[in-house]
């Protein structure tokens, strides 16, 4: 439920000035070029972009009777590799750094999530499954008696709900005034936001814990059934000690705004740093064609995957009550994580945020906010790793180009 869109993002950003400064049709003027001399000051695609082979960065097309420069452009001296085949190197990797952190995010990292959600909702655990090991464990056991679709449950619902909380927020900011932040934090569109996703998100949390032993084949859209659903309070089975949408609205949101206020100070802060480091290591030696790209990257990559770690883990025991708020009363069966076989029922009757708080720091203890932890540690090492193949990846594959 976090959207991850870039703050200032704007794609009329990179036009620059030059559409204001000159027009079309002055910019490029029928003339003919008698010598080859001439084409040296002229290019030949279109004028303003920064990042074209053609063009330095801050450099524009030169208009009609301007003289260009004094000496022709020596292009291979400018690209640290041959045959100008950095520019399509530099967007294919671009392209698969981003795509395999999203992969590792939202598919292989899910079954990591199926387990953590199971555990923080099964106050019936003795075991807390708070280190990695106890949680393989769980998983083998679990795919070897209900099958590999135990683990990949519920993974297209939450990719509903990105694209509901990431609809919601456009739609809302493009037919209101509101803003998107306020003085730097959440204003009341994150607030709508929320709430517009909240019934699709707890669909989605009964989609990933429910026992595949009782589970029926859903289709992909019920997700989107079930919480249209749980709005107008048809279709959805349902027990006396189901609670009311009102009242997760408040725990709901402070999950999702305290999450992105701990993700932004943190990823602003581990960026600042590497960007500093460097900017360091560029001032003391050379830096090699290869490095200049790998920093081109990884550090916005490293940054996000710090913020996001940081706000898992600071934000786990509230993560925990609002899944089992979300829970109550929807008579879901899940998978009992103590013997890896086996169901349990879920019939708590929390009657809000605090009792459920004060509840499981009775019955379970402290440590009671913390179960199924050890998933969060096997999800970020998974994540890490794969940020680190696909360095080294494109490291070689740099090399090799050189």
């Amino acid at each position: 439920m976090h959207p991850r869109r870039p703050d200032g993002f704007d794609g009329l950003g990179y036009r620059g000035g030059a559409r204001d400064e000159q027009g079309f049709g002055s910019a490029f003027p029928a003339r003919s070029f008698s010598s080859a001399s001439d084409l040296s000051h002229w290019v030949t695609t279109p004028p303003d972009i920064p990042g074209s082979r053609n063009l330095h960065w801050g450099e524009k097309s030169p208009p009609y009777g301007v003289p260009g420069p004094s000496t022709p452009l020596e292009g291979p001296a400018e690209e640290p590799f041959p045959g100008g085949s950095s520019e399509q190197l530099n967007r294919f990797a671009g392209f698969g750094i981003g795509l395999a952190s999203l992969f590792t995010e939202n598919v292989l990292a899910h079954p990591c999530i199926v387990l953590r959600r199971q555990c923080q909702v099964n106050y019936h655990a003795r075991h807390y499954h708070l280190t990695p090991f106890t949680v393989i464990n769980i998983m083998y056991s679990f795919n070897k008696t209900q099958g590999p679709r135990a683990l990949w449950k519920g993974m297209g619902s939450t990719f509903i709900v990105q694209g509901v909380t990431l609809g919601a927020e456009g739609i809302i900011s493009e037919f209101t005034p509101l803003p998107r932040y306020l003085f730097g934090i959440f204003s009341i569109l994150a607030f709508l936001t929320y709430m517009v996703a909240m019934p699709f998100y707890s669909a989605s949390l009964i989609e990933t814990v429910q026992s595949e032993i009782i589970r029926d084949n859903t289709g992909i859209l019920e997700c989107v059934k079930e919480g249209i659903g749980r709005v107008i309070g048809l279709g959805v089975p349902h027990s006396k000690r189901l609670l009311p949408l009102l009242s997760l609205v408040f725990p709901t949101v402070l999950h999702g705004v305290l999450h992105y206020i701990i993700s932004s100070i943190i990823q602003k802060f581990v960026l600042l740093i590497l960007k500093r480091k460097t900017y360091s290591s560029h001032l003391a030696e050379s830096t090699s064609p290869v490095q200049s790209m790998l920093d081109a990257y990884f550090p916005e990559l490293i940054a996000n995957f710090a913020a996001s770690l940081c706000s898992d883990v600071i934000l786990y025991p509230l993560e925990t009550v609002l899944h089992r708020l979300h829970i109550q009363g929807t008579r879901t069966i899940i998978d009992n994580t103590d013997l890896g076989y086996e169901v349990l029922p879920i019939n708590t009757q929390y009657e809000g945020m605090r009792d459920c708080i004060n509840t499981i720091k009775q019955e379970e203890g402290m440590l009671g906010f913390y179960k199924g932890f050890g998933a969060v540690v096997i999800q970020y090492t998974l994540h890490a790793a794969v940020l680190q193949i696909t360095k080294i990846i494109y490291s070689t594959l740099l090399q090799n180009s050189v």
